[in-house]
């Protein structure tokens, strides 16, 4: 039998909720409510019931779950209010503005004895797993430092995400995402948090970041987010003992190249303008092996299957309570971090 499912907010996000939900063969959609009477009239027009307050809804005994998709700032007393009328959760990210926030939520969670969870959606981008295949499978050898970056032009989008009330900005938009894909690659402690924003566009919110994170067995990575960049740099670089994988943007395939032997018999020097060097001299087809990895097969509804699931207590969910926690910490180090201009030693 499938779930029954209802959308508060149906905006961008809430809308994309509602056409899968339409689409599963796992759950179905019961309604929706949002504050704007242009969003209601939206979703009436596709036929979908609208409820006359998100409290309305959060009542209805047809209702099984509710998806959040709110601006950031009142999904706390929104998760809360549905888990008390007998509701599971899944909550758009960030979950919160602070753990503290998050702690309610969670809290909520075990004394109501409802499924709370979060939709990050981001762990299925094949990008991302393609480099996580690539780490976790050592086919380059230990990952040394791992770079993720997303760079658009465009600014901060003219809504609420350009409001610090609301939680809008960059570590809380594409930060949450990125640093969570990184967390799944790198499983060690992380035991140093460095963050620098920009606000070229914005002064209230940060319209970039540049994050490094250092962790227990040595290894680094470095998260970027930028939204005055023209010309991108790379979705992803990974430095590994025994090679790097290159890949330029989320559309394309990873390209690996693997050391064969450390040494030639001879280098031949790279000349230039200034003089020359075999130092900086590129390698051939003797020490290193060149070749693209096939983009990994993904299915983003794999969320809410496990999550119907879980439901009824046959899965463990995906996103978990202590994942989304672990997320939110190093959130807030970074922004610590970005306001005293420092380094934030932690133990996350």
């Amino acid at each position: 039998m499938k779930k029954r499912i209802s959308v508060i907010g149906y905006g961008g996000q809430g809308a994309w909720h509602c056409d899968r939900i339409m689409a599963s063969e796992v759950c179905e959609l019961v309604g929706i409510y949002d504050i704007k009477d242009s969003r209601m009239q939206a979703a009436e027009q596709k036929g979908i019931k609208t409820y006359a307050s998100a409290k309305d809804l959060v009542s209805d005994p047809d209702c099984d779950a509710v998806v959040i998709a709110t601006p950031n700032d009142v999904h706390c007393d929104l998760a809360v209010m549905a888990m008390e009328n007998g509701k599971h959760v899944i909550c758009e990210k960030p979950v919160a503005l602070s753990v503290a926030v998050l702690d309610k939520m969670l809290d909520a969670s075990k004394r109501t004895g409802k499924l709370f969870t979060v939709h990050q959606n981001r762990r299925w981008d094949v990008d991302f797993l393609a480099v996580k295949e690539v780490a976790h499978s050592k086919e380059l050898g230990e990952p040394i430092r791992i770079e993720s970056r997303i760079h658009g032009s465009r600014g901060i989008p003219s809504d609420w995400r350009c409001t610090k009330a609301a939680g809008g900005g960059m570590i809380l938009d594409w930060g949450v995402h990125l640093i969570d894909q990184m967390l799944q690659i790198i499983t060690s402690p992380i035991t140093s948090v460095f963050c620098v924003t920009t606000h070229i566009t914005n002064q209230e919110v940060d319209d970039g970041f540049r994050l490094e994170l250092g962790f227990e067995d040595g290894k680094s990575a470095y998260v970027e987010v930028g939204t005055y960049n023209f010309l991108p740099l790379p979705r992803f670089y990974m430095q590994c003992k025994d090679g790097s994988l290159y890949l330029e943007d989320w559309q394309k395939e990873a390209k690996l190249a693997r050391l064969k032997a450390w040494c030639e018999k001879d280098v031949t020097p790279v000349q230039n303008a200034a003089g020359i060097t075999k130092t900086m001299a590129p390698r051939d087809s003797l020490t290193l092996d060149e070749y693209t990895k096939p983009r990994p097969a993904s299915d983003a509804h794999d969320f809410y299957r496990n999550f119907c699931l879980a439901m009824d207590g046959k899965a463990t969910q995906l996103i978990t309570h202590a994942e989304v926690r672990r997320v939110l910490m190093v959130m807030e180090a970074a922004f610590e971090s970005a306001e005293k201009s420092q380094l934030i030693k932690t133990n996350i």
